[in-house]
């Protein structure tokens, strides 16, 4: 492993929880690390004025607290959506490779703190170093970061660590100015890589990562790596906010994880939600975090856990969190044998899942708003005889007039086709009649009342 001003270890004091949360002050970079996108770092300076504006909204807010500012589901990764030859060998993954992925913030602050994600390992997960750095030009999916920009990430004062089986881990605080709506580069060195090939990784993430032999961590470039549209291992970037700031979270399938979005565009619904919120004082600090994937379903495990088994992760254990839109169940109708019987029994078990997921995120103290299910007349799911969307409209009336959620978000009448109210509207539909393109995103997204993440919506 190369010896660079990057591995240099910071003297830490290390407070180890029982949840495998490791910190350390913020102060502790100051010293053998200040020589790396410092306080007087080109690549640091453009971004002081945002991180001040925290810090001064900090102390008007008081000492302000952990707020996840990005998310990903974390999901067991299908062979298709393993890495390439030959980062996927037998028995192992990602031997003596570089990973370098983007990530698209909503929240900003001066501070953060990432998260590695072994839910799904066949093995532990030995992680020899990662670097938090600032992209060429910002942009999602960039190969190159800016040279400087990079910063030594810590996990208990030490340059790597290694995940359980089964578990994450989160790492040191780090001195690292970030504004809202920014773009992150992190990147990974695995030296033995993971030996299983049950391994961790959001496949949906319309986000291109890349991946090289050797230890590649510094470079400024990863001059030709291999290439793909999925995350591997980090499941969340946390900031320091101020203590009025706030999340959001989407519990949702295919739909929140935008498919038929521009890859590389951060343009799903959830995206296009917090750009509208970053628009207003009062709702600014909100992040939305996307715990979304293809093919989720609420009753049954697919392509992911169901909704029901993953809240405690995905919801509840996220810091920060006060509301929760749940955005999903199209797949479970679906998915349903097209008989009256099956069609039945799936309408009674999705609105009883609905109730279970209200109830425990109000035993959180956490309100909850229900998105009524959009139209899939023309897709696969669409039977001759209609029963399924008999399900879907039995669904979407429940959500409507129950009373159960704290707000209903109609998607449904928000991209339905007026002439034709089982099909999507043609100019939001990305072609399969289920999915939407950018625009139908973005009609989403403009549906949603703003007033439902203020500081008081609470």
């Amino acid at each position: 492993m190369k010896t660079t001003a990057l591995r240099r270890w910071a003297t830490t004091t290390v407070a180890v929880a029982a949840t495998v949360t490791l910190t350390v002050t913020a102060a502790a970079f100051g010293g053998a690390l200040a020589d790396r996108a410092g306080a007087g770092s080109p690549a640091a300076a453009q971004h002081v004025s945002a991180a001040d504006a925290a810090d001064a909204a900090n102390a008007a807010a008081g000492h302000g607290h952990w707020v996840d500012t990005w998310t990903s589901m974390p999901q067991l990764t299908e062979p298709g959506n393993m890495p390439p030859a030959p980062y996927t060998q037998d028995g192992a993954v990602f031997a003596d490779t570089t990973l370098r992925q983007t990530v698209h913030v909503t929240l900003g602050g001066r501070t953060l703190r990432l998260h590695l994600s072994n839910a799904f390992g066949g093995a532990v997960l030995p992680v020899t170093a990662v670097s938090v750095a600032r992209p060429v030009d910002g942009r999602s999916g960039a190969r190159a970061i800016v040279p400087g920009s990079a910063r030594q990430v810590t996990f208990g004062g030490r340059p790597g660590t290694t995940v359980p089986v089964g578990a994450q881990m989160v790492a040191d605080p780090l001195d690292f100015p970030v504004a809202a709506g920014e773009t992150l580069t992190v990147t990974i060195y695995l030296a033995t890589g993971q030996q299983s090939t049950n391994i961790t990784s959001h496949p949906g993430s319309r986000t291109t990562s890349y991946m090289l032999r050797g230890d590649h961590l510094d470079d400024a470039d990863l001059d030709g790596a291999a290439s793909v549209n999925h995350w591997y291992f980090l499941s969340a970037v946390e900031v320091q906010a101020p203590a009025t700031d706030r999340a959001t979270v989407v519990l949702g399938d295919s739909l929140a994880d935008g498919r038929g979005s521009t890859d590389n565009g951060d343009d799903r619904w959830p995206d296009r939600l917090r750009a509208r919120l970053a628009q207003h004082a009062d709702t600014a600090g909100t992040a939305v975090l996307n715990q979304a994937a293809g093919g989720n379903r609420v009753l049954n495990d697919g392509l992911g856990p169901n909704a029901l088994s993953r809240l405690d992760r995905d919801v509840f254990a996220q810091p920060g969190v006060t509301s929760l839109i749940v955005s999903e169940g199209v797949n479970d109708i679906g998915t349903a044998d097209a008989t009256a019987a099956a069609q039945q029994a799936v309408t009674a078990d999705l609105i009883n899942a609905y109730r279970q997921i209200v109830l425990r995120a109000h035993a959180q103290g956490i309100p909850v708003y229900g998105a009524t299910l959009t139209p899939f007349g023309g897709h696969q799911y669409d039977d001759a005889a209609g029963l399924r969307e008999a399900s879907r409209q039995a669904v979407n009336d429940w959500i409507r007039t129950s009373g159960q959620f704290d707000a209903v978000l109609d998607f449904d009448r928000a991209v339905r086709d007026p002439q034709a109210p089982r099909r999507l509207r043609s100019d939001l539909d990305v072609g399969d009649h289920l999915h939407f393109n950018p625009t139908g995103y973005q009609a989403l997204a403009d549906s949603v009342p703003l007033r439902l993440f203020g500081p008081g919506a609470r």
